[in-house]
Parts: structure tokens; C-alpha cells; sequence
């Protein structure tokens, strides 16, 4: 059991393209979004386990002698039999990660100790912390005691992957506690990454903290947070971009709330009313997630302001497709308006009907031109970063490569 501080990092996610059209069989590209989830885990020997979440105000105790009991009274050897249901997510002699049941869940509320009006977003961040460190450490001789922090840049229920990569650093942080996977971090480094295969069991981790979350997600986020770059989705096959530049972005949160679900019923009404219309749109939609991969591939490390001018030109004809499609907004249209204003070239991201919008900045751009675009949304009430998409995965810190606030935040400064 490695015994020093480790502080973890992992990416939120965007789409680039391909929203709403994936659900339909076409290709939708994601990329890590370079608004990180950091964690701070310290072992100890006080006996608990405290796991504190500043950004959603969750400070929570356990004593690991309880833990303990619930853990080995839910290993006796009849509860690893295949016709028991066993609390705790098991690795099968592959390496494969059963998925959380509904009665884990339900076993798991019961530890966890939460009030019946806790608000869902806070109980989901704790039910997937226990669920993470109980199933992680079962195959330890006796859990350990931990005093884990996490904050994120990312506001969460934004569609940009904040569950994902809480969960993502749950998984790499607890399986390198437990030394289930080194920790890359050498003597005199300031990051690291893991190997490829450490990666692999990082990820399928973090997708069973993702399915206590979400119940029965895609997979993309945690994938897009674990490797980072850009990835292609298309019916559930999940493949990397090789050597994707990074593109740095505006990210505008409009703050107007959407229900993807209803977004999403939405598009599949309309296509199923107009066919003949809808389809192509569909179908123009994967074109432009196709052309947009084929131009991140040969821009590599070195690319040009022409391709720079075919992204923009994706992103408008995307954006003018997604409105036909009726998951636009006023505040999405309003969001273009601004930043077309300033020259820039804007598209929403994710479901629609509010949401957040992306906005391709260009090499050469000045930043007083920058600021101006940031003060124009800012004044229309939305959020807005100045940031990078095609970020590293998940990766590993030593304490001066973290930024002073970074530092503050997980120190509860």
C-alpha cells in the first residue's frame, strides 16, 4: 500500500460534432476538454475514510472497522458463487469488471449514510466513491484508511463530463493506492502518465463509477477522460485519433437548462415526420464528423490557417444542421451572433436547447480580440473559459506542477 500524497488530474469532455446524429449509427468525434477534475489522496492511520467534494459542499466520515465488517461479511466464500448476488463489483478471471446492480446500489445507500433529502447529485458523487474504494480494495487483506478531496474546474450537469472524470481519478488514484498499477510518477517529474494497459483497467473502472451514476452510459466520456485527445464513437465502437493538435477554444455555458432526453425524443419525432428530410441532414452531419477527423489527422504538429478555415466552415454548417434538427436555442443563436461579430465561428455542443457552445480560436488571434469576445458573452449572462480542447488523459501530478489555487482548492484553502 504506497503510503506518500498522490495527486491526480483527468479532462471534461466536449463534442466536437456528430451530437444527436450519433444516436442515429453516425460518427460523433469528442475530445478532452482542458478543464480538469483534480484530486488530492493522502493515506493515514486515523481509521477513517473522508472523502471531501468542495465544489458540491460533500464532507463525509466512515469508520474503515465498519467498512470493514460490511466488506468481509460480504465475501464469505458462498457470496462468491455465481448464484449470489455479491455487493461488491468483482474482476472475472479476464480482467473484465462486472457492472453495479440495483441491489449494490441499494446496499451501498444504506452504507453510505446520507439523509433521504440529499440532493441526487450529492448522494450519486458518494454512492460512487464507496462504490469505487469498497470494490478496488476487496482483495485486501483490510481497507485502508484515506482522506480523499476532489475539485473540479468543471461545472458539473453541464453535459461536459464532470461525472466521468471524478470517476476517472477515483479509479486511478485508488488503484495506485492499492498498487494494483504503479505509480508513473518518477523522482524529480512533475507529470506523468500510465501505461496503456494501466490505462485499460483505469477506464473500466471508471465506467462502472459512471453506470452508478448515469445507470447505462455510452462509455465515450470516461474513455474521452482516461486517454484524452479526440476519440470517434459510432454504435458503441470507441476508437483514438492519432496525434490530434490541440485546438484552443472559448467554452460558453449559456446557463439555460435542457432536458436531453426531450432534446433527443425531439429529433427522432422530426425524423420520423420527415423522413426524406431529416436523413440527409443526418447523413451531412457524419459527412462533416468524417471531413472534420480527416483534417485533425493531417494537421498533426505542424497545422495550417487553411485547414484552421475548413474547421470553421464544419462548425457553421454543423451548427445550421443542428438547428434544423430543432436543438437549437435562442441563447445558441444569440452565443453565434456575438462571436461572429468578433470574426469567431461557434457551434453548440452536446444536446442543444441550451447548454454550452464552442468557439474555434485561431492561431494569431491577439487577446485584447480574445478578452473583447469573452467580455461580450460574459455581459449576455453566460459562463465562458478561454481553454484547449485535445487535452492529455488522465495523468499524475507532484505538488509544484499544480497551480497555487489548484493547491488551495484541495488544501481547503
Amino acid at each position: 500500500m504506497l503510503s506518500e500524497v498522490l495527486l491526480v488530474s483527468a479532462p471534461g469532455k466536449v463534442i466536437l460534432h456528430g451530437e444527436h446524429a450519433v444516436v442515429h449509427g453516425k460518427v460523433a468525434l469528442a475530445v478532452a476538454l482542458n478543464l480538469r477534475t483534480f484530486l488530492r489522496l493522502q493515506p493515514h492511520s486515523s481509521g477513517k475514510v473522508d472523502l471531501s467534494l468542495p465544489n458540491i459542499g460533500i464532507k463525509r466520515s466512515w469508520d474503515v472497522a465498519r467498512l470493514q465488517l460490511l466488506d468481509t461479511s460480504f465475501l464469505a466464500p458462498e457470496a462468491l458463487s455465481p448464484t449470489c448476488v455479491c455487493l461488491f463489483a468483482c474482476e472475472t478471471e479476464q480482467g473484465d469488471v462486472t457492472a453495479p446492480t440495483p441491489e449494490q446500489v441499494e446496499k451501498l445507500k444504506e452504507v453510505a449514510g446520507l439523509p433521504d433529502d440529499c440532493a441526487v447529485t450529492k448522494r450519486l458523487a458518494v454512492l460512487t466513491f464507496l462504490y469505487l474504494y469498497l470494490s478496488i480494495f476487496r482483495k485486501q487483506r483490510t481497507l485502508p484508511s484515506l482522506d480523499v478531496v476532489v475539485w473540479s474546474e468543471l461545472p458539473p450537469g453541464a453535459g461536459l463530463g464532470s461525472s466521468a472524470a471524478y470517476s476517472v481519478c477515483l479509479a486511478a488514484a485508488l488503484l495506485t493506492v492499492c498498487e494494483e498499477i504503479p505509480n508513473p510518477l518518477k523522482d524529480g517529474e512533475h507529470i506523468n502518465r500510465w501505461t496503456k494497459e494501466d490505462l485499460e483497467l483505469i477506464n473500466k473502472w471508471a465506467f462502472q463509477g459512471e453506470r452508478v451514476i448515469h445507470g447505462n452510459p455510452s462509455g465515450v466520456d470516461n474513455a474521452v477522460s482516461t486517454w484524452g485527445g479526440a476519440l470517434r464513437y459510432q454504435q458503441g465502437k470507441i476508437a483514438s485519433l492519432k496525434r490530434p493538435p490541440a485546438l484552443q477554444i472559448l467554452l460558453t455555458n449559456t446557463r439555460v437548462p435542457r432536458s436531453t432526453k426531450a432534446l433527443v425524443a425531439g429529433v427522432r419525432n422530426r425524423l420520423l415526420k420527415f423522413p426524406e428530410i431529416v436523413a440527409p441532414l443526418l447523413t451531412s452531419i457524419d459527412a462533416i464528423s468524417l471531413e472534420c477527423e480527416r483534417v485533425l489527422g493531417e494537421m498533426g504538429e505542424a497545422p495550417a490557417l487553411e485547414q484552421y478555415h475548413v474547421l470553421e466552415e464544419l462548425i457553421d454548417m454543423n451548427q445550421h444542421h443542428l438547428n434544423a434538427l430543432g436543438v437549437g436555442h435562442a441563447s445558441l443563436d444569440q452565443l453565434c451572433q456575438v462571436t461572429r461579430a468578433h470574426g469567431l465561428h461557434s457551434k453548440l455542443t452536446g444536446a442543444g436547447g441550451g447548454g454550452c457552445g464552442i468557439t474555434l480560436l485561431k492561431p494569431g488571434l491577439e487577446q485584447p480580440e480574445v478578452e473583447a469576445t469573452k467580455q461580450a458573452l460574459t455581459s449576455c449572462g453566460f459562463d465562458c473559459w478561454e481553454t484547449s480542447v485535445g487535452a492529455p488523459g488522465v495523468s499524475v501530478h507532484s505538488a509544484t506542477s499544480l497551480e497555487s489555487r489548484v493547491r488551495q482548492a484541495l488544501d481547503g484553502l
